[in-house]
C-alpha cells in the first residue's frame, strides 16, 4: 500500500484521538437567567494572566491563569458596583468533566469585595495543564484545603439562592 492510501486512515485516527482523548477546549459560562456563553481556550490564552504561588497537596506549584472575574466579565456577568441587593445571593457553581462540582459565593470572585484573586488556571509550572488537570482548573489561594480547586472545568454557572 502506498503512503497516499494511508492518509484517510490517519485522518480518521487523528480525529478520534482529538474528539475522544482530549477534554473540551471551551468553557461554558451560564448566567442566572440560563443564557450560556462559550469562551474558547484561545480567548483564555490571549487574556492577561496572573501567577499564583501555592501549595497543592503539600507540593509547591506555580499556576498561571486568568482571574475568574475577567472570565465572568467576558461572559457578561455583572460584578463591581452592580453587586448589591439580590445579586449578593448569587453563587458560582464550577462543574468538572467528571461531574465534580464546587460552589463559591459570587462576591468571592469579585475584586470589589475580595482581597484574594481566584483564577482559572491553564498552566502549571510554566506548562499547559495536563489531561488530568486541564485544560482549565480553578485555583483559590487562601483556602486551607484545595477541595474547591476543581480540575477539568467545563462550566461556570451563576445561580441565585432563594
Amino acid at each position: 500500500m502506498t503512503p497516499r492510501k494511508y492518509l484517510p486512515v490517519c485522518a480518521v485516527c487523528c480525529f478520534l484521538l482529538v474528539a475522544l482523548g482530549t477534554p473540551a477546549q471551551t468553557l461554558r459560562v451560564i448566567n442566572a437567567e440560563g443564557h450560556a456563553e462559550s469562551i474558547t481556550a484561545v480567548q483564555i490564552a490571549n487574556s492577561p494572566h496572573v501567577t499564583v504561588e501555592a501549595q497543592d497537596h503539600d507540593a509547591a506549584a506555580r499556576f498561571e491563569g486568568v482571574p475568574l472575574s475577567a472570565i465572568l466579565a467576558m461572559a457578561g456577568i455583572p460584578l463591581g458596583e452592580t453587586m448589591r441587593g439580590p445579586h449578593m445571593t448569587e453563587t458560582l457553581l464550577a462543574e468538572a468533566a467528571d461531574g465534580y462540582k464546587v460552589v463559591f459565593a459570587l462576591a468571592e470572585c469579585d475584586p470589589a469585595f475580595a482581597v484574594r484573586e481566584i483564577i482559572l488556571a491553564d498552566k502549571r509550572d510554566g506548562k499547559p495543564l495536563g489531561p488530568k488537570e486541564g485544560p482549565f482548573r480553578v485555583v483559590a489561594p487562601g483556602d486551607k484545603r484545595p477541595a474547591r480547586w476543581i480540575r477539568q472545568v467545563t462550566t461556570l454557572r451563576i445561580a441565585a439562592v432563594q
